[in-house]
């Protein structure tokens, strides 16, 4: 197996665990069991307004997690599809965050926000971005996406391993 078909196999597969646990955790809220899922049917089509009050402040760590959870998407985005336009890259992550959205409407266990897709899309462009940095700076494609993958792995099996922990404990 060619070295840069053996990277591209470990990205799709890498991609697609991302794509579950990004599920988990937005749409089912690392619930375990699933009994207070089902109640909560609530849409917000104002930009950042009422969900990002908390105690009648600003809550800033809401912003920067959504944003953060999704950089790893814009990066898999761009190592996936690296020969598309940027537009429909960010289509992409746009439509994930908008799966994940409408999937807490339409299942009732969350709130649907337009600010959360504002900042995953915003969070997955990040990811583009340092995707697109790298490149021009390093010049080695190849390597990027190896050294990406590797790091990927490791973040990928912590997290896996976490998410595995909170379900084991909450069984």
């Amino acid at each position: 197996m060619k070295d840069s078909s053996k990277i591209t196999k470990t990205t799709k597969i890498l991609f697609i665990v991302y794509l579950i646990a990004i599920f988990e955790i937005i749409v089912f809220k690392l619930e375990i069991p699933f009994s207070r899922m089902g109640y909560l049917r609530n849409i917000n089509l104002i930009p950042f307004y009422e969900s990002l009050i908390v105690n009648g402040k600003i809550d800033f760590s809401e912003i920067f997690m959504n944003m953060i959870i999704f950089i790893p998407l814009g990066i898999y985005t761009e190592m996936l599809f690296s020969k598309w336009s940027t537009i429909k890259k960010i289509s992409v992550i746009f439509i994930v965050s908008l799966i994940c959205e409408i999937s807490q409407f339409v299942m009732a266990i969350g709130a649907s926000d337009i600010t959360d897709i504002i900042n995953n899309t915003l969070g997955g462009i990040v990811g583009l971005l340092i995707m697109y940095i790298l490149v021009k700076l390093f010049k080695e494609k190849h390597k990027i996406y190896k050294l990406m993958n590797i790091l990927a792995t490791i973040g990928t099996t912590f997290m896996v391993s976490l998410l595995s922990i909170l379900v084991l404990v909450n069984i």
